[in-house]
């Protein structure tokens, strides 16, 4: 497990870069997915899953960002977009993923940076205040955006991405509150808005369904 840490901040570097100057980028592609082989991917810290170009449409959506601006991958177009899918309330996994990803957009040039837009799992979690502490206390750089909308948005593109994403309601207290277990995944969608690259962490599909922990989100 020592070599988890350094490899956390180049998981996608390489990909993203070779995606950036025309190359096809990943390697080691082996995951249960859409049209992906079944066997899991002994290469820790590469791509679980490749794609060549033009072949793989990423699905698009139309929700909004921690600003309330419209955000879609089309308005992205040009660009290189690592999709993940986050919640902003999660204290175990998903502050480590946001952190690998910042290193990655400021390992890179300025002009290969990708933008990062970070789905939400948790639709009681996505208030201004959250996002706030998230981007001081995760270090989110300027090309992070949140993308959130109603439970029902959101699930479609939970949906077309194969996100698995569990609720769990307790009420204590007289309050309702929430836990969320979410599959843990980052895509490379390139320039011209194709799927190139899925990158499952922390690099082991074993453990790409950690909880994290959101029992204090309350319903609203």
């Amino acid at each position: 497990m020592a070599e988890r840490k350094p490899l956390a901040q180049a998981w996608v570097l390489a990909t993203a870069a070779a995606i950036a100057v025309g190359a096809g980028g990943g390697a080691a592609f082996a995951l249960t997915h859409r049209g992906a082989s079944p066997t899991a991917s002994p290469v820790i810290g590469r791509a679980n899953v490749v794609w060549p170009a033009a072949k793989r449409r990423a699905p698009d959506f139309a929700l909004r960002d921690q600003t309330g601006a419209p955000i879609s991958l089309g308005a992205h177009r040009g660009r290189i977009v690592i999709l993940t899918f986050i919640d902003p309330v999660c204290t175990t996994l998903c502050p480590l993923e946001a952190k690998a990803l910042d290193r990655v957009e400021q390992q890179l040039p300025a002009a290969q940076r990708p933008a990062v837009v970070a789905v939400s799992v948790n639709p009681w979690g996505d208030e201004p205040r959250f996002f706030r502490a998230d981007a001081r206390k995760w270090r989110l750089g300027p090309s992070w955006r949140w993308a959130v909308g109603s439970r029902a948005q959101l699930a479609r593109v939970w949906q077309n991405y194969a996100i698995a994403v569990r609720i769990r309601r307790f009420r204590a207290a007289g309050v309702t509150t929430h836990r969320v277990d979410h599959t843990e995944v980052a895509y490379v969608i390139d320039r011209r808005g194709f799927e190139r690259a899925l990158f499952v962490y922390p690099f082991s599909p074993a453990t790409s369904r950690a909880p994290c922990d959101n029992s204090r989100t309350p319903e609203r």
